[in-house]
């Protein structure tokens, strides 16, 4: 069951910029996992294999528009430091049971008053939301059989918000243009993992984009240079296309609040969500 958890969040001490990298927010989740289960925070530690779990990128609760990017779009690296009492929030979504049960024991017996480290700062959890709201659309929870039963078997237009950057492995190399195949491979992927209800015979090859607000964006730190895009894509279903594909194509697409879309995920990149309506027109 898949589920997107948003944790409010209030620095204690100034959190310098160099510790707000997707790195540093990994480790504080292994630290969160750890925690109520070692073992298990050990096995995500040294895992190599596809995570079942995304992160984002830490939040202030208010931050300066990007220019020339939508509303959706997230701050995914800071160049100064976060003050002490800003209000911030940090998404963390959870493929599976196993992660989610072994850390229900967090949850329900949340103190907050105890100090979480990242870097030299300590962070308060002042609260956890798993239901939607109006002024947080990355809050949310379904199983995977509710995602499949509520998918529309009509709906043919698909349009993604990549609010942080987002690429995809290509052979030894990476591309940061969202075609049909690295966008939709990357949810069936995750999907047929982690759900148990395979999904096959999807028809990608007659998904096509009709609309597309994109522009790259590099995140460099002191290992690499990461290169994605964000912004806004629709995809259009075309041709005559079996009901029972359309409803899998639906789930799939909103399966990526959760999943997110291709590399790097659990640092923060590809956090994606679909749109249920065109921000812009052509």
């Amino acid at each position: 069951m898949p589920h997107s958890l948003v944790l409010n969040l209030l620095p204690q001490s100034p959190i310098p910029p160099q510790f707000l990298t997707g790195r540093h927010l990994h480790a504080l989740f292994l630290t969160l996992v750890s925690y109520v289960d070692r073992d298990l925070g050990d096995y995500l530690h040294h895992g190599t294999a596809d995570k079942a779990f995304t992160l984002s990128p830490l939040q202030m609760r208010f931050h300066p528009k990007r220019i020339g990017l939508p509303d959706s779009t997230l701050q995914w690296e800071h160049k100064t430091i976060i003050p002490a009492g800003t209000p911030c929030w940090w998404r963390i979504s959870l493929l599976d049971d196993t992660l989610f049960s072994k850390l229900t024991q967090l949850w329900l017996n949340l103190n907050p008053y105890h100090p979480w480290h990242l870097g030299p700062a300590d962070l308060l959890i002042a609260s956890i939301q798993g239901t939607p709201q109006s002024t947080q659309p990355w809050a949310n929870a379904s199983t995977y059989a509710q995602l499949y039963e509520q998918a529309s078997d009509s709906d043919r237009i698909f349009t993604f918000s990549f609010a942080t950057p987002a690429a995809f492995r290509q052979g030894q190399y990476d591309t940061a243009l969202p075609t049909r195949e690295c966008v939709f491979n990357s949810l069936l992927n995750r999907w047929n993992k982690y759900s148990g209800i395979e999904l096959s015979n999807i028809p990608i090859e007659s998904i096509f984009p009709s609309f597309f607000n994109l522009r790259t964006e590099i995140l460099a730190d002191s290992r690499s240079k990461f290169i994605g895009c964000v912004g806004e894509i629709s995809y259009r279903l075309m041709g005559i296309v079996e009901p029972l594909q359309i409803k899998q194509i639906n789930a799939l697409a909103d399966f990526s609040l959760y999943a997110g879309i291709g590399r790097k995920t659990p640092m923060g990149m590809g956090m994606v969500r679909r749109l249920k309506y065109m921000s812009y027109s052509n």
